[in-house]
C-alpha cells in the first residue's frame, strides 16, 4: 500500500528480458533499510525487490532490481521505459506513517495520454485523456494516481480530465520533465472503484 507521495526520483540503469523483464533501478534510498521482497512503486507500479547493490559499473550507485511480468508491461507504460529514464519512486507505507496523499495500491488500471499542458501562474495545468472504460471512475475534486503521484482532479469532460501541478511537485517528481504525448500510468481511486461496483450490483 502506498500514499502517492513520491520520495525519490530514480532512473533505469538496465533492462533485460529473462523470461520476464528484469529492470535495475538506481535510487538514493539507503539499501541497508530495504529487504529482499520489499515493495517499491516505480511510476506507480508496485514491484518486488529481488536484488540490491551499492555500485554500478564501477562507481557508487545504490540500486535495486525488480522482475516485471508481461501483463504489467501490457497494462502500464513500462514498455516505454529506456535506460536513463527517470522514475517516480515510493516505498511501501509503514504502520504509523503519515497518509499525506490518498490510498494507492500500486495496481495500475490503465494508461492515460497527456494531451495538453499550459502555465497557470506558477503552476502547470495538465490535461489527460483516460481510457473510456476508466473515465467513469474519475470525478472532479476526486483523487487519482498518475505515474504514482497522488493528484486532485480539477475538472472532467468526458474522457478528458485536468490537474494542476505546483512547482514543488515538479521539482521532487518527474512531472517537471512531462511533455505532451507522454503515456501515463493511471490508477483510479479505490473508493470510486467500490462505489461503482456496488451500483452495478444493485442493478
Amino acid at each position: 500500500m502506498f500514499t502517492g507521495i513520491i520520495t525519490d526520483i530514480g532512473h533505469v540503469l538496465d533492462m533485460k528480458q529473462e523470461g520476464d523483464l528484469r529492470a535495475r533501478i538506481g535510487c538514493a534510498y539507503d539499501i541497508d533499510g530495504i529487504d529482499i521482497g520489499a515493495s517499491i512503486a516505480c511510476n506507480g507500479v508496485c514491484l518486488t525487490v529481488i536484488a540490491l547493490g551499492s555500485t554500478w559499473q564501477g562507481v557508487p550507485q545504490n540500486w535495486f532490481d525488480v522482475q516485471i511480468s508481461a501483463e504489467s508491461v501490457d497494462l502500464t507504460n513500462i514498455g516505454d521505459w529506456t535506460v536513463g529514464a527517470p522514475l517516480n519512486l515510493e516505498r511501501a507505507l509503514k504502520l504509523g506513517d503519515e497518509l499525506g496523499g490518498h490510498i494507492v495500491s500500486g495496481h495500475v488500471d490503465g494508461v492515460a495520454d497527456l494531451i495538453e499542458m499550459r502555465d497557470e501562474g506558477d503552476s502547470t495545468r495538465l490535461t489527460f485523456r483516460a481510457p473510456k472504460a476508466l473515465a467513469k471512475f474519475i470525478a472532479s475534486k476526486g483523487s487519482v494516481a498518475l505515474n504514482g503521484t497522488s493528484l486532485t482532479v480539477n475538472e472532467v469532460d468526458g474522457c478528458d480530465f485536468g490537474i494542476n501541478v505546483i512547482p514543488h511537485t515538479q521539482e521532487v517528481t518527474i512531472w517537471g520533465k512531462a511533455k505532451v504525448g507522454d503515456r501515463i500510468n493511471l490508477e483510479i481511486d479505490t473508493v470510486a472503484r467500490y462505489v461503482a461496483r456496488l451500483q452495478d450490483w444493485d442493478k
